[in-house]
């Protein structure tokens, strides 16, 4: 950066002003700057530069990466893309980031021009927070998978008792054990869903004293087998839970606990008698509860990220969802009534009323068209042919943004379980490159010896990773 007087005139032809030159080379590219331009904002380091006559050697070393006093050229050795949206803010007032810079990096940008990030346009905030919340959870995944890895090692005994059976029965990845037992408890929950369907076979049933089908004894004990490993598994992972109340409230809990809790009921029932089982209202209490074994087959879900994927898809799709439901609704209310009406006169309708139409809207609408519920005036017919055009243009408009957000979710949590794991990879390599660093601390702070391995870790990963903006653009 060179400073130097540019004495230039008014219109009338006077001298009007002195104003300082200054160039600066960043990165090798050359760019002239002002000095009446860069007081805009006084405070800033290119502010600074503008009186650099009369600063003494030492000040302006300390402002610059280097000075050439034959040329008064200034030398930075910064991002020459990155100053050109620095440039921007003593022009415009404001800064912007140009596509494809690194939100993070752009930002170290700012603090060594001293330049405060309120100047930052509002559209980079939003991107920039973004960036910075997949960087915490980046972090997040990465300490969870150095604690399944090694444990927290200022945990008690029994603290490390708790936590390893925690990962041995909800942490597949973390050990060759807790592999296995997944693998087990899948095929624990295809058995007891395909015994439960083969259960109802005529042919494969037996009858019992009373002369009625009940199911295979065979298949009685390879059910009651599936329900011991089921309750077996539960227990285990409720006693290990950090949090049992978490637990408990956890909505694929709930659905292991509807999965073993009809089995235990219709045993208690049992257990009182053939007297209490004879009872019609008991006997259809049974029968629901067995219908209830049906939610195990959404245990899977546990031991599947996709169905995992595709659940937070639809949580985030629920305005969509409920757009859709709306639409469906009022179409169903209006067709129907319509439908009633045009039909009331016929002879032979079938629309006796309007909440009993209501069936008949909801598959027409959908383009189902059971064919048990159909109009016989031509009037009604027409408002069959405008009710289901109207339901494929309803159900259509959400569709596309429910598939674009389980779209967008999924190959963000890819992107960011593919980060995770290169972090981890790559973290010894940068310990020992960043070893040297810790060498000449020769004592540490009684806060620093507390921490642990991987507080370190992810510390580091923190300090020199969290630039890597190539893993977070999605």
């Amino acid at each position: 950066m060179t400073c130097a007087g540019h004495r230039y005139a008014d219109c009338n032809g006077s001298e009007a002003s002195e104003e300082a030159e200054i160039v600066v080379n960043i990165g090798g590219v050359k760019q002239v700057l002002y000095g009446d331009v860069l007081n805009r904002f006084p405070e800033t380091r290119l502010a600074e530069l503008v009186d650099c006559s009369l600063k003494s050697p030492e000040e302006i070393s300390s402002l610059c990466d280097d000075y050439d006093p034959d040329t008064g050229e200034f030398y930075f050795d910064r991002d020459p893309e990155a100053f050109k949206c620095i440039v921007e803010l003593y022009y415009y007032g404001e800064v912007h980031m140009k596509r494809g810079i690194c939100p993070i990096c752009f930002m170290k940008e700012m603090d060594f021009w001293k330049i405060g990030a309120d100047f930052l346009d509002e559209c980079c905030k939003s991107h920039l927070k973004e960036v910075q919340d997949e960087l915490a959870e980046i972090a997040e995944r990465v300490r969870t998978i150095l604690v399944d890895r090694e444990g927290d090692p200022s945990a008690g005994g029994c603290q490390r008792f708790q936590a390893s059976l925690w990962r041995l029965m909800e942490k597949p990845e973390s050990s060759v054990p807790a592999h296995v037992i997944a693998i087990l408890s899948f095929i624990f929950i295809l058995v007891s869903s395909v015994v439960m369907c083969v259960g109802t076979i005529p042919e494969l049933q037996v009858e019992d004293s009373e002369g009625n089908l009940t199911e295979h004894p065979t298949l009685e004990v390879i059910e009651t087998v599936c329900i011991g490993w089921f309750t077996i598994e539960y227990l285990l992972r409720l006693i290990s839970s950090p949090n049992k109340l978490k637990f408990v409230l956890s909505f694929m809990n709930i659905i292991d606990f509807m999965a073993i809790m009809p089995f235990f009921v219709v045993l208690i029932l049992t257990s009182f008698g053939a007297g209490v089982m004879e009872l019609a209202n008991v006997q259809q209490a049974v029968q629901a509860l067995r219908i209830m074994r049906i939610a195990r087959i959404f245990k899977l879900a546990r031991h599947s990220s996709g169905l995992q994927t595709l659940t937070s898809a639809l949580k985030s799709s629920l305005k969509e969802l409920g757009l859709l439901l709306m639409y469906m609704g009022v179409g169903v209310f209006l067709f129907s009534a319509l439908g009633y009406t045009m039909e009331q006169n016929h002879p032979d309708t079938l629309f006796t009323s309007i909440p009993q139409s209501f069936w008949w809207a909801v598959i027409t609408m959908t383009t189902v068209g059971y064919g048990d519920v159909y109009p016989k005036t031509t009037l009604g017919r027409c408002n069959a042919a405008i009710s289901f055009l109207c339901g494929v243009i309803a159900i259509a408009l959400p569709i596309h943004p429910i598939i674009n957000n389980f779209v967008l979710f999924y190959n963000k949590q890819q992107v960011l379980e593919t980060a995770a794991k290169h972090e981890i990879e790559l973290m010894p390599q940068n310990i020992s490159s960043h070893e040297f660093g810790k060498k000449k601390k020769t004592v540490l702070s009684d806060k620093k010896k507390k921490k642990s391995p991987q507080d370190d870790l992810i510390t580091i990963f923190l300090k020199f990773y969290k630039c890597k903006g190539d893993w977070l653009r999605i």
